[in-house]
């Protein structure tokens, strides 16, 4: 048995070009953007002939239907550029999310700090949580808060508070945002490699690194030295 055919029902959005228009009269405007006023479907259709171009429905919900008398591949050609560009030039905002704990190293602060500079700079909202666990959860609010406002201020870029810092269900959290205009990434400023650095000089570090790790303290000790650990 044959399936009857289903008609569509849906709204038509393609574009309607020469003896596709259905509109008796149309405001019809010329191949160099003038006016052509009102005109029947049948004259518009004539114009179109004697330029040898195409007749363009461009706004068919005005009254009467707006036409143009012009190119169809060019006409596509310039819609699609037009939508890219559009496309291009808008943004979507999302807010980010990046976690510190207390006792996060300062290599990886100063790692998750450039993270959120980036997303700002990109017009995100970044929400930044000071996550506690055990003992912790229980420590004094305005000692908690000032570990998150620490960590808040070695961020390097211009931003301002979206959501005061504020109790979480898993710590403390803040929401920032950026303060000013979101730079494009051609305007960001490029990162500069660093010099090569003579092996005398690599070995001095070396010794300072291996240093520095033999004076690492306990979790608890540097929890209460002023600059230290978050």
């Amino acid at each position: 048995m044959r399936t009857p055919h289903r008609k569509f029902s849906g709204k038509d959005t393609r574009t309607k070009i020469n003896q596709a228009i259905r509109a008796p009269e149309l405001r019809v405007i010329g191949p160099e953007g003038e006016n052509l006023g009102t005109l029947s479907l049948a004259d518009a259709l004539k114009q179109a002939e004697k330029f040898k171009l195409d007749l363009i429905e461009i706004s068919p919900n005005a009254k009467p239907p707006v036409a143009r008398i012009t190119d169809f591949g060019e006409y596509r050609y310039e819609t699609k550029k037009k939508a890219s560009a559009a496309k291009a030039k808008a943004h979507i905002t999302e807010t980010k999310n990046v976690q510190v704990k207390i006792g996060t190293g300062e290599h990886d602060q100063q790692l998750k700090a450039k993270r959120i500079a980036d997303w700002l700079d990109e017009g995100h909202r970044v929400k930044v949580d000071l996550f506690l666990w055990g003992r912790y959860k229980y420590m004094e609010a305005e000692f908690l808060k000032e570990r998150l406002d620490r960590f808040l201020k070695i961020i390097p870029a211009d931003y301002k508070i979206a959501d005061p810092m504020k109790k979480s269900p898993k710590g403390w959290t803040a929401t920032i945002e950026r303060d000013g205009k979101a730079r494009k990434a051609s305007d960001r400023p490029k990162v500069i490699e660093e010099e090569k650095v003579e092996p005398e000089k690599k070995k001095a570090k070396k010794e300072v690194k291996n240093e520095n790790k033999s004076k690492k303290k306990s979790l608890d000790d540097l929890l209460d030295i002023e600059g230290g650990l978050i």
